[in-house]
């Protein structure tokens, strides 16, 4: 029957345009404006016309905040594991693998300690690439790691975050690092030691229900999405109509919930200017000084408390 049948269309074949590597350029999801991918990054992944903010690598970013040759990484040997062997389309372990591969990284967050205009700093940065920027066990353990290394240095702690929250593939165990990464900030803010924290596109769920969401002064990019569910839940658990600009950085901060919208190119300046504001800019201590202070923090730590939440293999690395 005809009623039936399917409408005959006609195909036309697109071919790529030859010459033209993958890669060369990147489009602009505001205006559509195209820009060269070498340009952007060396832009810091902002499109100049529209001044739309692409995600930024954690290394890149950390290159982008502190002093030249100051950054000293600690807890990168700890490793993510499978405590409850999930399975799905593929398993929890062959996604780690697979992300470390992609991104160079061990999991999504680098942390240690630099220097920010002279001022030591006690710095982690979340790194979405890396199965979304979800925080595992790792992730909340070096977290927690840098917050006591600012309670031991006594120097102002910074986390950037760009994350969809809690990692799944862990369970419950990941969802006990909102507690453990309060906890640790809250003694923090007991000895009067600042904590600014960086919100990113995207800044949602467990990460937001708790470290990224207490700092002292809470900064964010342009027109991040920050918030906890997302807005399609929201839409269909309230069948409301959720206003314009809904669980953007901008929207938030019109209702007292950041403090200031920060673009990429001005944090640098903004945070030293921060730290200079709350009095620890008078913490400076020089290079040599700074690594072994971290070292010999990052030593106790180790020796004071194993990673929580997680067993360990005896794989000759650290597990968390």
């Amino acid at each position: 029957m005809a009623f039936f049948s399917k409408p005959k269309y006609s195909k036309v074949s697109v071919k790529a345009r030859e010459g033209v590597p993958k890669g060369v350029w990147t489009k602009c999801p505001e205006t559509g404006d195209m820009v060269f991918a070498k340009e952007l990054k060396k832009n810091l992944m902002v499109v100049p016309s529209s001044g739309y903010h692409f995600p930024l690598s954690a290394p890149d970013r950390i290159e982008s905040l502190l002093d030249k040759n100051t950054f000293v990484e600690q807890d990168s040997d700890l490793r993510s594991v499978d405590p409850l062997k999930f399975k799905g389309v593929a398993s929890y372990e062959d996604k780690l693998e697979q992300n470390r591969k992609k991104t160079k990284l061990e999991d999504a967050v680098i942390s240690g300690v630099g220097e920010m205009g002279g001022n030591s700093v006690s710095l982690a940065v979340m790194d979405f690439r890396f199965l979304g920027g979800s925080m595992g066990s790792v992730v909340g353990e070096k977290i927690t790691r840098s917050i006591e290394r600012g309670l031991e240095m006594k120097i102002p702690v910074i986390i950037v975050s760009a994350s969809g929250g809690a990692r799944m593939y862990e369970g419950i165990l990941s969802l006990m690092q909102m507690a453990k990464t309060s906890a640790a900030l809250a003694r923090l803010a007991e000895a009067g030691i600042p904590y600014f924290s960086v919100l990113t596109n995207p800044t949602m769920a467990g990460v937001m229900a708790s470290y990224a969401s207490l700092g002292d002064v809470i900064l964010a990019e342009p027109k991040a999405l920050i918030g906890f569910a997302g807005r399609r839940v929201i839409k269909e658990t309230t069948r409301a109509d959720l206003p314009e600009g809904f669980q953007t950085s901008e929207f938030l901060l019109d209702r007292g919930l950041i403090d200031q919208i920060v673009t990429r190119h001005e944090m640098r300046d903004r945070l030293i200017s921060l730290i200079s504001l709350l009095g620890h800019a008078n913490l400076k201590k020089n290079p040599s000084k700074a690594k072994a202070v971290s070292k010999r923090a990052n030593a106790n730590s180790r020796t004071k408390r194993k990673p929580s939440g997680t067993p360990r293999k005896s794989t000759g690395k650290k597990q968390a």
